[in-house]
């Protein structure tokens, strides 16, 4: 190691207008640190050895040297140990002053600088544009976090569009769209399902005497408890009014369907009250499945639940029937009745 050399003049002006800088003898040897430096290395620990013994030093000029350090060209070094954070320098000897000045910079390195040595503005000149460069990448980091908070917004307001969209808004079911989205992704996968056509009895009665607000009430609390009998990969969806499918995933036998539908006619017969009035009603179910087609269609198994379900009215009301392609052949042909939806005689 080189014996160090007194310094001749005054340097720590400089190095205050410089803090990111060091001076250094003509052997190479550092002779003082600036601040902003000392807080990189202490500088007790830089002070006596020589620059290339603390950095990796490049010439843009000439490549990777190990002899004097150049004067008067732009430099890159990185510190030898410890963190490798990359700096930009220029070296240059003092007039008169018998030692020579490398000052520093942290160039596109300086946000990773600040972070690792904790550093703030005071550690820069106050003509360095670091300064500036700190404050655009704050004010981007701001602008940044900013659009990451109002995309998520966007999407958590695209997702609740998504969701009204196919959501009945009284009951919080499924509505027509959503069946119809769900039917033709379980045909498109060649899903085995069976489909119930509801229809309440008795509901216009619960409007008439108790009021539209009784009514929404009702269909409120079957719309739980049509959740209720309905699994997971299980939809039930409002159709309008109080009419409603519900699309079982998991196909059991034709006779556990028709058990499945009278528990739940039994479920709906309870009274539900509403301001101390007890409010009765019932259901009529058809029920069908992809059993019965060779190539199903949405639209011919809504139909023939349909059938089914008209069935169960003609039956009494509060009935379950299992569509049969044999007894509802008749029926898939003739026109409907607009007012009672039963199928009409031939002829009109």
């Amino acid at each position: 190691m080189s014996v160090v050399t007194p310094v001749t003049c005054d340097v720590n002006p400089l190095l205050a207008f410089m803090p990111l800088s060091l001076t250094f003898s003509d052997a190479g040897v550092i002779l003082s640190v600036g601040p902003t430096l000392a807080k990189l290395r202490p500088a007790e620990t830089l002070i006596g050895q020589e620059v290339t013994e603390v950095f990796v030093l490049r010439d843009h000029g000439r490549g990777r040297g190990e002899g004097p350090v150049p004067l008067n060209t732009k430099l890159s070094l990185t510190f030898r140990s410890g963190c490798p954070t990359p700096l930009k320098g220029m070296a240059a000897a003092l007039p008169g002053a018998g030692v020579n000045f490398l000052n520093l910079s942290f160039g596109i390195s300086i946000v990773d600088a600040v972070a690792d040595y904790r550093l703030s503005a005071g550690d820069f000149a106050h003509t360095d544009l670091a300064i500036e460069m700190l404050y655009l990448v704050e004010a981007k980091s701001a602008v940044m976090e900013e659009t990451k908070e109002l995309n998520a917004r966007l999407q958590r307001a695209k997702a609740a569009a998504e969701e009204q969209a196919v959501t009945d808004m009284l009951t919080g079911l499924r509505n027509r769209r959503a069946l119809d989205q769900h039917l033709e992704r379980l045909l498109r996968s060649n899903t085995p399902f069976a489909l119930m056509h509801v229809d309440l009895d008795y509901f216009k009665k619960v409007n008439d005497t108790l009021g539209h607000a009784a009514g929404d009430a009702v269909l409120q609390k079957v719309a739980g408890i049509l959740r209720e009998e309905t699994g997971e990969d299980d939809l039930a969806a409002r159709l309008g009014g109080d009419e409603f499918i519900l699309v079982y995933r998991t196909c059991p036998h034709d006779t556990d369907l028709v058990a499945k539908a009278q528990r739940l006619i039994s479920r709906l017969e309870e009274p539900i009250p509403y301001q101390g009035k007890p409010c009765r009603i019932s259901a009529s179910i058809g029920i069908t499945t992809t059993g019965f087609y060779e190539a199903p269609s949405a639209k011919q198994m809504i139909h023939d639940a349909d059938l089914a379900l008209y069935q169960s009215k003609d039956d009494g009301r509060g009935q379950a029937t299992m569509f049969d392609p044999v007894a509802h052949s008749k029926g898939r042909s003739q026109p409907r009745n607009a007012a009672t939806g039963r199928a009409m005689p031939e002829g009109g």
